[in-house]
């Protein structure tokens, strides 16, 4: 009778599950539970608006008033994907001044690391890795006063209440100031790296209400707050237009220019109060004030579009956004944590909406501020874009796709250097490809596969000649790598990645790594793809591929379990290896279910890390991979366990940005490693028959979802 009962509490939550998952989802009023209120001053609840391009972040004011004060928070940035400078290589620095020769099989392969070994390879190091750095464009702001004439700090405001509705793209701003009251409205342009504001309050008719354009200078250092005031003699800014109603400001920083304009609805003044700091001064009898600012690498004669204008754009694009693509909706749960889980996954669509979806790869930190002098991280696009195509808003990830053949010379002339074909994809890089040293970096592998990946995601979504006579060639060049970079040991009688390498769990020596579980499953997954791709091309098969697909070491296994690389025999005992990412688990949650996979290993290898990791020392991005994992799996429980872990790298602060540090106060892998594992979870993966595969089957779910793509 027992299990007459358990069989139809399962049928039931079958149906009612699959119920939900075909029922019209209310997408407006999804998205509009969770608009963000902040209702006092709190440095990391800083909210931003952007096109995906550009990205502009306010404080409680409604624009960047107090810098200073939020430096250390989520900071005040305003950044672009065009914004970028460079200083000046009076000393002629190159990367081979930074290459370090490792022993890999009896050949010396040269790669680009921190070199320390004279202080001249010091210095090109760090040049060439600051260089070039993500520029923060200007601090806009409000010069608020008060009666005596003394300037408002944040501690003066009063009757805060902002919200951010991401249906619509809307930052409103109410304070109070003396009694009072402030209302501001804050808009992006989605074509345009534009932001308009509408601004209501009789400060404007006493003139205690002003706003400002402040130039800061890059700080030359791994992180830029925005709010760099010193070096005011190292860069220039000025008026070179005028009128009543419209500036234009130049900014110059050695061979680096660009301009930001500003149109108003009323008749203003500017004075230069000192270097890089302009006071916009409206002449008005009115209480209410429109203007609208925009940044541009070209000076503009044209009118740019005012508020309502802008207000327009944001609204239509925003409701496209949110009426196309997936979306998932928990209401009627009775689990805790399904509240706590939408938020996060609304919050996350809006985030890397704004921040990760433009034409080249983002930095972790976006387009708020800097980390790692604002370079990108090839190893991070994954989780940067992968969900996109889950989410079935492939074209967003595709708008990244192009910047790889742009870069693709410089990654041949990496894998030139090393003695390998194809091309060597870069890790910490910039907008022209160049390979900045890292010591950890150079050794990294598992960023190679990750094009074929985003073009395996693309022409699911298409299946055309157009996407693979697009992306083949790539696909192929990457696959060369692969293949040529497996060194095949005669002794042994199979091929080997590595020495020279540290796997995604950045915690090994390269000079002794070698066979990191996750990297051969994905060298697998990926050379077996390309073969595909050259199929449907009307190609025949490499034979030099099909040679390492089928002599590739096998993953490497030790008590049951499977190991982090080969040579680590002590994955499971050695503490430091019990930290970082526990990236073996990707073997099969990244990745499908493959030959060289045993299930039950995976299995037993889940269960012990799950017990023994240090999940203290990991990051954001690990919580959604262990979700997928879980998933694969068929434990539900553990995979909203995993989303869910209470930990500080597992912190979504109000806005929706996952805390890790003190230096990385936001980090965008992991908001898109959260929308990657919720779709898989929801949509299933390739073969998956269960339906919600990572949702627990407890009745404490309700789960209605629609238009989720399959991972592979």
């Amino acid at each position: 009778m027992k299990n007459i009962r358990l069989l139809l509490f399962s049928l039931a939550s079958f149906f009612v599950q699959d119920t939900f998952a075909q029922s019209k989802i209310n997408r407006k009023a999804l998205v509009e539970r969770h608009t963000v209120v902040v209702n006092k001053i709190d440095t990391l609840a800083s909210l931003s608006i952007g096109n995906g391009g550009f990205a502009f972040t306010t404080d409680v004011t409604g624009l960047q008033t107090f810098p200073d004060f939020y430096a250390k928070g989520i900071s005040l940035g305003t950044q672009s994907v065009w914004g970028w400078h460079r200083y000046p290589n009076t000393e002629n620095y190159k990367v081979e001044e930074t290459l370090k020769e490792i022993n890999s099989h009896g050949r010396k392969v040269p790669y680009a690391v921190q070199a320390s070994n004279s202080e001249r390879a010091k210095a090109a190091n760090n040049f060439l890795r600051q260089n070039p750095h993500r520029l923060q464009l200007g601090n806009l702001g409000f010069e608020l006063f008060k009666k005596d004439g003394s300037k408002v700090n944040p501690q003066d405001l009063t009757n805060i209440h902002q919200t951010l509705n991401a249906y619509t793209g809307e930052i409103t701003s109410q304070f109070s100031v003396e009694g009072v009251p402030v209302k501001v409205i804050t808009v992006a342009h989605q074509q345009k790296d534009l932001i308009s504001v509408k601004v209501q309050s009789d400060l404007l008719k006493t003139g205690q209400l002003k706003y400002r354009l402040r130039f800061p200078y890059p700080t030359n250092q791994f992180t830029d707050e925005g709010n760099n005031w010193k070096n005011a003699d190292k860069h220039q800014s000025s008026v070179v237009l005028a009128s009543e109603k419209s500036f234009v400001f130049k900014h110059q920083l050695n061979d680096t220019e660009y301009f930001v304009k500003i149109e108003s609805n009323q008749d203003s003044k500017v004075l230069q109060s000192e270097a890089h700091y302009f006071v916009l001064s409206p002449d008005t009898k009115e209480s209410t004030l429109e203007f609208s600012v925009m940044f541009s690498e070209k000076i503009s004669k044209e009118s740019i579009p005012n508020f309502t204008n802008t207000l327009l754009s944001t609204k239509t694009a925003w409701k496209t956004f949110w009426s196309n693509g997936a979306a998932v909706d928990f209401a009627g749960s009775t689990d805790p944590r399904a509240k706590e889980l939408e938020r996060r996954i609304i919050l996350s669509q809006y985030l890397t909406k704004i921040q990760c979806a433009n034409n080249e790869p983002p930095q972790e930190t976006g387009l708020t501020y800097n980390s790692w002098f604002g370079k990108p991280h090839l190893e991070m696009h994954w989780w940067h874009g992968v969900h996109f195509a889950l989410w079935n808003r492939t074209d967003l990830l595709e708008k990244s796709m192009s910047w790889y053949k742009k870069v693709s010379p410089e990654a041949r002339i990496i894998a030139e250097r090393q003695g390998f074909e194809g091309v060597r994809w870069q890790k910490m890089t910039d907008p022209d490809g160049k390979e900045a040293p890292s010591s950890v970096g150079a050794y990294l592998l598992w960023q190679q596969p990750h094009f074929i990946t985003f073009a395996e995601l693309a022409y699911r979504k298409h299946q055309n000649k157009a996407t693979l006579e697009k992306y083949k060639e790539l696909v192929f060049k990457t696959a060369e790598f692969m293949a040529s970079y497996a060194y095949f040991d005669p002794e042994k009688g199979r091929y080997i990645l590595g020495k020279g390498v540290i796997p995604a769990q950045e915690r090994f020596k390269p000079e002794d790594t070698f066979n990191p579980t996750y990297e051969l499953a994905y060298w697998q997954w990926a050379l077996s793809t390309a073969q595909i791709w050259r199929e449907r091309s009307g190609l025949k098969r490499n034979e030099k591929w099909d040679d390492v697909l089928k002599k590739l070491s096998p993953l490497p296994v030790q008590d049951g379990v499977y190991l982090a690389t080969e040579n680590a025999t002590d994955s499971y005992m050695n503490p430091v290896f019990l930290t970082d990412h526990p990236s073996v688990l990707g073997t099969f949650g990244m990745l499908p279910e493959s030959k060289m996979l045993d299930k039950k290993i995976m299995q037993d290898t889940f269960d012990k890390i799950w017990k023994i990791w240090h999940w203290d020392d990991t990051w954001g991005w690990d919580f959604p991979m262990v979700a997928m994992t879980a998933t694969r799996l068929n434990q539900p429980e553990k995979a909203i366990d995993a989303l869910m872990m209470d930990i500080r790298t597992n912190t979504y602060l109000p806005n929706g940005h996952n805390f890790q540090d003190a230096r990385l106060r936001l980090y965008l892998p992991g908001n898109g490693g959260l929308l990657a594992a919720v779709a898989m979870m929801c949509g299933g993966y390739d073969g998956c028959k269960t339906i919600n595969p990572g949702i627990p089957k407890n009745g404490k779910w309700k789960v209605r979802w629609e238009g989720f793509k399959k991972m592979y």
